[in-house]
Order: structure tokens, then C-alpha cells, then sequence
């Protein structure tokens, strides 16, 4: 039990040393990243502090007017969008996170008929496109936002749940999980003492790299109607709204485009490098 232990302790000292390199040795394209979200994020939980306006409060005279110094992005929609947008994926996100990591981790370590069965569950739903997924659910529980971040967590499920499998069938065959069975660990203990603390980087690219996708499937079903309904301000349902004003009043549609655009680049690049931190194959020199 004692070398179980040890053997677990060691990816911590692991991750700290990659979190150090991160900060001294990480590029600028990264840094700003991790800026650009971090600025979101707090646009994202205070939104008053840069918007004075109710985002559904009706301004006859501010309709469709140019951005200014004093509203850069509109009176307010773009901004309380960010809440909207970021706070759902991250429901759909967890759903998928701890729905695939159950999945990954229990159907690895019992493995038999279990596996095989579960599994082919699995591809089952893998044979249809996340966003397709997502619609079928979608149009089964209804329209509205919550529901469409369950259905794209529910979509993105399967491919999570496939890639914590074979990080799990990786880690089960070290010898410390094997001296844990020999000391009368229970399946449950060794589970979530030993696996998932030696899986939890690849569970954490996974739920970065799957936020990402958790706000463009959210914006795109908000897009079709089936997301976000009016009046709530969020990112693909004002895409939707600004098609019929593109010709004349362009920026009603490219500013929440480039925002959600620029976005989703971040944090594609933040996991790309949370991908580099965690990754035991690398080298810390």
C-alpha cells in the first residue's frame, strides 16, 4: 500500500513542474490567451460592470446604431451574451466530463462483458455527428437553451468516454494498481485513488479542448432556434437575428461573430498548452 501511495503522488510533483514551465517558458500567443479568457470570463460573471443597460430593455432611438466609444460592442447584448454563452457550455461540459469519465474509467477496469457491451453502446452513438446528436436530443426534449446544452453534453458523451477508456486500460496495467488489489483494495478505491489521479490530465485537455466545442454547438442550435429563445442575449441567436441587417448594418452580426470567434481560438490554444503542461511524455527541461 505504501508504494500504491508513493506511485500516486508522483504526477503531482509531475504537474507542478510543467505549471512552472508554463509560466517562465510559455509563448506570447498563449499568454494572451489565457488573458483574452480571462477578461471574458469576467465580462462573463460581472456583466454590469461593462454594460449600464438591460440587455432586453427596448432603446428606440440606439436601434441598429454605429458602435461608439461608449458602447464598443452595443448598448449591452454582446456582453451579457458572454454569460449566456460561457455559462451553458459549461453545464453541457460537465455533463459530458463526468458522464465519459464514468463510462471510461468503469468499463476499463471491470472490462468483460461489461466492456464490450457498454462499448458498443458507445459506438453506436458514435456513429452519428456530435451536432446531429445534439439535434436529435434537442428536438426529443424541446427547444430552449438548457435543453440544448444537455443534448450537445449528451453528443459530446461518447467520444469522451472512448478516449478515458484507453487512457484508463493504460494506466490499469501499472504494478501499483495491482499492489492495491493484493492489499484488499475495492474496485471503487482503486478507481478514484490510483486512476483517475494518473488520467486526470487527459480528463482536463479533454473538458477544455470539449468547452470549445460545448459554445459553438450551443451557438449554432441558438442559431437554428433550438438553443437560446428570445429575448435572452446570447452569441448564435444575434447571429441569427443580424443575417436580415448584414448589407446594411453590418456590425449588428460581425461583432458577436468576432468575439465568439475569437473565443473559441482561445481556448483552443489554452487546451493546446494545457495539452503541453500535463502531457507525462514531454520532457520538464
Amino acid at each position: 500500500m505504501v508504494v500504491a501511495a508513493a506511485a500516486a503522488r508522483r504526477p503531482r510533483s509531475r504537474d507542478a513542474a510543467r505549471w512552472r514551465r508554463f509560466v517562465w517558458r510559455s509563448n506570447g500567443a498563449s499568454r494572451a490567451a489565457f488573458v483574452f479568457l480571462g477578461l471574458i470570463v469576467a465580462i462573463a460573471v460581472a456583466p454590469g460592470l461593462a454594460a449600464r443597460y438591460d440587455p432586453i430593455e427596448m432603446s428606440p432611438d440606439a436601434v441598429l446604431a454605429l458602435p461608439s466609444a461608449a458602447h464598443p460592442f452595443g448598448t449591452s447584448r454582446v456582453v451579457y451574451g458572454a454569460r449566456t454563452s460561457l455559462g451553458y457550455a459549461v453545464l453541457a461540459t460537465a455533463i459530458s466530463t463526468a458522464a465519459g469519465t464514468v463510462i471510461g474509467v468503469t468499463t476499463a477496469y471491470y472490462s468483460g462483458a461489461f466492456d464490450t457491451l457498454v462499448m458498443r453502446a458507445v459506438d453506436v452513438l458514435m456513429a452519428f455527428p456530435g451536432i446531429l446528436l445534439a439535434l436529435i436530443v434537442v428536438t426529443l426534449l424541446g427547444p430552449g437553451l438548457t435543453h440544448a446544452m444537455v443534448a450537445v453534453g449528451i453528443g459530446q458523451t461518447p467520444g469522451v468516454g472512448r478516449v478515458v477508456r484507453s487512457a484508463t486500460l493504460g494506466a490499469k496495467g501499472n504494478l501499483y494498481i495491482e499492489a492495491s488489489r493484493a492489499a484488499g483494495g475495492s474496485g471503487a478505491w482503486i478507481m478514484r485513488r490510483h486512476l483517475l489521479p494518473n488520467i486526470r490530465h487527459i480528463i482536463l485537455v479533454l473538458a477544455t479542448l470539449g468547452y470549445g466545442t460545448a459554445i459553438l454547438a450551443g451557438a449554432s442550435l441558438s442559431f437554428l432556434g433550438l438553443g437560446a429563445q428570445p429575448p435572452t442575449p446570447e452569441w448564435g441567436s444575434m447571429l441569427e437575428t443580424a443575417r436580415g441587417y448584414l448589407q446594411s448594418n453590418w456590425w449588428v452580426g460581425v461583432l458577436p461573430g468576432v468575439v465568439l470567434g475569437v473565443t473559441l481560438l482561445c481556448v483552443n490554444v489554452v487546451g493546446d498548452q494545457l495539452r503541453d503542461i500535463l502531457d507525462p511524455s514531454l520532457r520538464l527541461d
